[in-house]
Formats: C-alpha cells, sequence, structure tokens
C-alpha cells in the first residue's frame, strides 16, 4: 500500500505543477472537450498547490465512485486493468522536472491527474473505463488481446478527440497534459481520422514519440458503444480459438 509522500513535495515541485496548469489551461482554451472542462472545475483542481490524492479521492467517490490508488510508476497490465475494474484509477506520484515540461514517457503525476481525474468526474466516460477494465480481466493471459486493448486504450484513454459544435475536441490524457502534444495533434498537416474500432485496433501505438496520428470519435456516447463492440470482438475470438484448439 503506497500513500502520496506529500511532504515530500518541494517548493520546486509546487512551481512545476503551477506553471504546467497555468500553460494547459490556457493551451487548451477551446480546444478541449465539454467533460474535460466540466470536470476540471467541478474536481477542484487549482494552479495554487499539487493535489492531495485523498481529497481528490473523496470528491470522485460522491460523483462516480472513483479513487485515486498511489503507486510509485507504470504498473503491468493484469495490475492496471484489476484496477480500473474496481473503479480505482492507479495515480503516479512523481513529478516531472522543469526540463520535461513538454514531453514525459512516463506518465507522471501531472499527466494522471490533470489530464485523467476530471474525466473521471464524468458518468459516461467512468462507466467506460470501468467497463473497459472488466473486459480487460477476461484476456489478461491472451498476447493478441492485450495489444487490442492497449491500443483501443491508447487511441482513446491517452489521445482521443471527440467531435463536439462540428469541431474536434481533445480528451486524451496525453493530450491534455502535454504542450507538445497538443500542438502537434491540432496542427493541419496531422492525419486524424474517424473512430472506426478496426481501424484502431490495426494501428501501431505507442508513447515512446508523438502519435502519428488520431482518431475522433463522432459523439460522446460511441465511447460506450465502442468499449461494447470491443467485449463482443475479444470475446468472439476467444470462443473461436478454444473451439479450434478443441477440435485439433
Amino acid at each position: 500500500m503506497f500513500q502520496q509522500p506529500y511532504d515530500r513535495y518541494t517548493a520546486q515541485d509546487q512551481r512545476v505543477w503551477k506553471v504546467l496548469f497555468d500553460r494547459q489551461t490556457a493551451v487548451l482554451h477551446k480546444r478541449a472537450a465539454s467533460a474535460f472542462v466540466e470536470g476540471l472545475a467541478r474536481i477542484g483542481l487549482n494552479r495554487h498547490a499539487i493535489p492531495v490524492f485523498s481529497e481528490v479521492s473523496q470528491r470522485l467517490r460522491c460523483a462516480t465512485g472513483w479513487e485515486l490508488k498511489a503507486v510509485p510508476g507504470r504498473v503491468e497490465d493484469a495490475t492496471f486493468f484489476a484496477l480500473l475494474a474496481e473503479r480505482k484509477f492507479p495515480t503516479t506520484m512523481w513529478l516531472r522536472s522543469m526540463e520535461q515540461f513538454d514531453f514525459v514517457k512516463e506518465p507522471d503525476l501531472f499527466h494522471d491527474v490533470f489530464g485523467h481525474v476530471p474525466l473521471l468526474m464524468d458518468a459516461t466516460f467512468a462507466n467506460f473505463l470501468h467497463l473497459l477494465g472488466r473486459t480487460a480481466l477476461q484476456h489478461l493471459h491472451d498476447a493478441e488481446a492485450l495489444r487490442r486493448l492497449r491500443a483501443f486504450y491508447g487511441f482513446t484513454v491517452q489521445f482521443g478527440l471527440v467531435m463536439e459544435d462540428g469541431k474536434p475536441r481533445i480528451y486524451g490524457a496525453g493530450l491534455l497534459s502535454s504542450s507538445l502534444e497538443t500542438h502537434h495533434c491540432v496542427h493541419e498537416d496531422t492525419p486524424r481520422q474517424p473512430f472506426d474500432l478496426a481501424m484502431v485496433l490495426d494501428t501501431a501505438y505507442t508513447e515512446e514519440r508523438l502519435q502519428e496520428q488520431y482518431f475522433v470519435l463522432n459523439s460522446w456516447e460511441q465511447l460506450t458503444e465502442a468499449v461494447a463492440e470491443l467485449a463482443a470482438l475479444l470475446a468472439n475470438v476467444h470462443v473461436n480459438a478454444w473451439e479450434l484448439k478443441a477440435a485439433c
């Protein structure tokens, strides 16, 4: 059981949070999805101090039944998806340095809290992520299924966009928490494709560099439809593989 070491955050850490918060809220003006904007206001995050996980969890539990689970860094797939299935979001405790402002390969506190938490205040998104976790638990020993689940998670939760008022708006945490990735995503030369599950699952996904393309939902409700479609697809593949093995 890890606890957020709040008393270890230095004055420099607090300054990093403040500058990141100010910059990202400015960059995301009229670019972020309405669910993020509303969630950011409701969850009570602000520029003045690094959030206290226990206080954030209390607000989340009241709104959607979620809470934060402090972790030292990236966790393995089985642990990660199991936590999502329990409505617990694994939240990194370390914060990037000034030299890492624009882009980090590993999730840090700003990415996890500023990027992910506001959307957990939205009932549709919160239920979607819970269903994704429950779906993943059924396929943890299937390498191909896990690859598909990572791609799906990556191109939705991490780097997804959604159409609102005729324009693509950002809801992916990797975009919301990175100025460099945000500017890259909205550049006119960067491909942004309509969300198609088959295409998403067939697209290589990595967090080691900026994404080569992004996928845009036609509506917020498509998230729920997409994860249900993914669950059915993975279940069908699993059944077919079992039947083939039995026949042999």
